[in-house]
């Protein structure tokens, strides 16, 4: 009897390009912009690698005006918070936010794309 594969299906992001928001102490939402084949979407991970939650935009500078406008920072452009915090690694997981979808749903998301 051959044995089951029960490892989580990896989600492929081509970005390393994060964007953080810090949401408690010690703890951040993380996101990417990532564009592929025509598409924009704006995937949101936990400092856990698990991706709670997306966005599609239409174009790469809607996806940063958004997240600026959600407050989130580019970690690239701000070397204080490299000091503190590191982003999460690949690979990265489907998970849960236990609040649900809180930003696509618009819950904590201001100006959410048509």
């Amino acid at each position: 009897m051959a044995s089951e594969d029960k490892s989580p299906i990896e989600i492929e992001i081509s970005s390393g390009d994060f964007y953080f928001k810090v949401v408690e102490f010690l703890q951040q939402n993380w996101a990417l912009i990532d564009e592929s084949k025509g598409s924009v979407t704006v995937w949101f991970i936990s400092d856990a690698s698990e991706v709670f939650d997306k966005i599609d935009f239409a174009t790469v500078e809607e996806a940063q005006v958004g997240l600026r406008r959600n407050g989130f920072r580019r970690l690239s452009e701000d070397a204080e918070s490299q000091k503190f915090i590191a982003p999460p690694r690949v690979p990265f997981f489907p998970g849960d936010h236990v609040n649900g979808a809180i930003y696509s749903s618009g819950r904590f998301w201001e100006g959410l794309p048509s």
